[in-house]
């Protein structure tokens, strides 16, 4: 997609393909083209990628869309809108990754709920690790699951004084409501590379909120 020598790392084309769309569908084609000029990334406007699995979407593509969107509507409700961007981009890469993953019969799946998560995360883990050159760790201590990112496309050479990867954020609040049945489970971000941190963590309640 792109020829900048800047560009180390990427995002396969199916991913990336998968949230251009969710975006076009939630803001519009106008309102998502001056997103992208406000992010920088006006360059990826005129054809999106292609939906295969080839590394081809720059980080930056993505970071973009997160500055876009806090550019465009401010800090907090662009965030907001990240996260529902996230959630969307979940609903419609579930079905296209599931080919490779065959899970989408786990929301029925006999097993302890705790058990479900953990597995659920380690897969989804693996989805980024294994098409992507974001990489992602998978933790735990008493009371949380930890998503962590040593290296992050969402927020990829931006500075902020708070975390902001609302868009992993959303992707992972859909994906454990998915998982479970619709349960519902407190997820915060306590650590943002972006904002001088050493990686992006975003914890996860063991205890669903409903």
């Amino acid at each position: 997609m792109s020829n900048n020598i800047k560009d180390q790392f990427f995002y396969p084309n199916k991913m990336s393909n998968i949230m251009l769309r969710a975006l076009r569908e939630t803001l519009g084609r106008e309102q998502m083209e001056l997103v992208m000029k406000e992010g920088g990334i006006e360059e990826f406007l005129q054809d999106f990628p292609p939906n295969d699995l080839r590394k081809g979407y720059p980080f930056r593509g993505v970071s973009g869309v997160t500055a876009g969107l806090e550019n465009v509507f401010g800090v907090e409700k662009g965030r907001q809108m990240a996260a529902e961007l996230g959630h969307l981009a979940f609903v419609r890469g579930i079905i296209d990754f599931d080919p490779m993953l065959g899970i989408i019969d786990m929301p029925r799946r006999l097993m302890p709920m705790g058990m479900k998560i953990r597995l659920g995360l380690d897969i989804f883990g693996v989805v980024f690790n294994r098409f992507s050159d974001q990489r992602v760790q998978i933790s735990e201590d008493r009371d949380h699951y930890l998503w962590i990112i040593t290296r992050c496309a969402v927020c990829w050479e931006r500075q902020v004084s708070s975390p902001a990867c609302h868009l992993a954020v959303g992707i992972l609040e859909e994906s454990l409501a998915w998982v479970s049945n619709g349960r519902q489970f407190r997820i915060e971000q306590t650590s943002c590379y972006a904002a001088g941190d050493s990686d992006c963590t975003i914890a996860i309640n063991k205890k669903p909120l409903s």
